[in-house]
């Protein structure tokens, strides 16, 4: 018979195996690795969840559902009267929502009452396309009277607060000119200033650049990725021009069809 055989398959002793030495050990037992940390979970600055929306009386838009956190850039793009700027003038409690869910800077949408809407537009940074500046004042005197209206009353912490925003934007030494005196991209740097007056936690711009030659377009969709990037602002800009959109990439919700198309989903 072969030596290795063993055929009344009995069990083969310990002994043969382990050594005492081996036999008296405790048990191995591997320690679990332990758990990565979670990232932190992020804020929502902007949440629609199936809300129509409408322009004056007439709906464009219908189930419409996104979600944008703290801290992103988002374009959203379409062909006009595709319900852009109507999705933005609901954010800013111009238009009701009348069905689903909207939040935007902590606010409920849709239970928000009219004397709460200047609270919500005071964490909100607004820059327009035809800038509505008031010309009969100055550059300083423009982001004065801004602050006033949203309850500033300290002379000295408003002119400080009016260097703070017209050094980011980068026209701090032309506080004293009207409007007419500064160029369309200068203008509009004006109305992103107006806009930061409040550090604001959401910027909504509404075609910033339609007025603006591609320079100085690129110039402004530079400024507002840098008040992005370095102040951590939510930034949402409504705009057509997919030349600087193909240049500084971020997402980009697309209304196309009475549908939304994500490019993060």
């Amino acid at each position: 018979m072969p030596e290795n055989e063993n055929p009344q398959n009995t069990p083969i002793a310990a002994d043969n195996i382990f050594t005492d030495a081996q036999l008296n050990q405790e048990p191995v037992t591997e320690e679990a690795p332990a758990p990565l940390p979670s990232e932190p979970e992020r804020k929502v600055s902007i949440e629609l969840k199936d809300v129509d929306i409408y322009q004056k009386k007439i709906p464009v838009l219908s189930h419409v559902s996104f979600t944008i956190h703290e801290g992103e850039f988002v374009y959203l793009v379409g062909k006009t009267g595709s319900g852009k700027s109507s999705i933005l003038r609901h954010l800013l409690a111009e238009l009701p929502i009348k069905s689903g869910e909207a939040m935007c800077a902590g606010f409920d949408l849709k239970k928000i009452k009219n004397r709460k809407i200047p609270f919500l537009r005071r964490k909100l940074g607004v820059i327009f396309q035809d800038y509505q500046l008031l010309v009969d004042k100055t550059v300083k005197e423009n982001l004065i009277a801004a602050m006033k209206a949203t309850g500033w009353k300290n002379t000295r912490e408003m002119e400080e607060r009016v260097q703070e925003v017209l050094k980011l934007v980068h026209l701090e030494t032309k506080d004293f000119k009207y409007p007419f005196q500064l160029s369309g991209g200068e203008q509009q740097r004006v109305c992103i200033a107006r806009a930061l007056l409040n550090r604001p936690e959401v910027i909504l711009a509404d075609e910033p650049t339609g007025n603006l030659d591609p320079i100085t377009a690129e110039e402004i969709f530079q400024l507002l990725h840098d008040i992005n990037r370095e102040q951590g602002t939510t930034v949402l800009m409504s705009t057509h021009n997919f030349t600087m959109i193909d240049k500084f990439t971020s997402r980009t919700i697309c209304i196309e069809d009475g549908n939304l198309i994500d490019t993060m989903l």
